[in-house]
């Protein structure tokens, strides 16, 4: 799978887009910044969600539980524990 890497208004970190399995996932880490920068930058990656078929993947230190009660109700997540502590936030348009 090839990243490429995308430009994102008013982000800050960088942004990647790939396809996997019919989806299109649109990908930032914000492991190595301070809060509020993870919150902003979910924030404007939450504004490329055009169909049913994108993904925002957010990689976060810690569980973003203040950002959940940001998130419009039409997008859901998933967020998974990674080995290393880290946190795997994936969000999607809801059906």
């Amino acid at each position: 799978m090839q990243k490429e890497l995308i430009s994102v208004p008013r982000a800050t970190l960088d942004f990647y887009k790939y396809e996997e399995n019919g989806l299109t996932f649109y990908e930032f880490n914000a492991t190595n910044c301070q809060p509020p920068e993870p919150m902003i930058n979910a924030m404007m990656g939450l504004t490329l969600l055009k169909s049913k078929k994108d993904r925002l993947v957010g990689i976060f230190f810690h569980e973003p539980f203040p950002l959940y009660e940001r998130v419009p109700l039409t997008i859901s997540h998933e967020a998974i524990e990674l080995e290393d502590g880290d946190f795997k936030i994936t969000f999607k348009l809801e059906d």
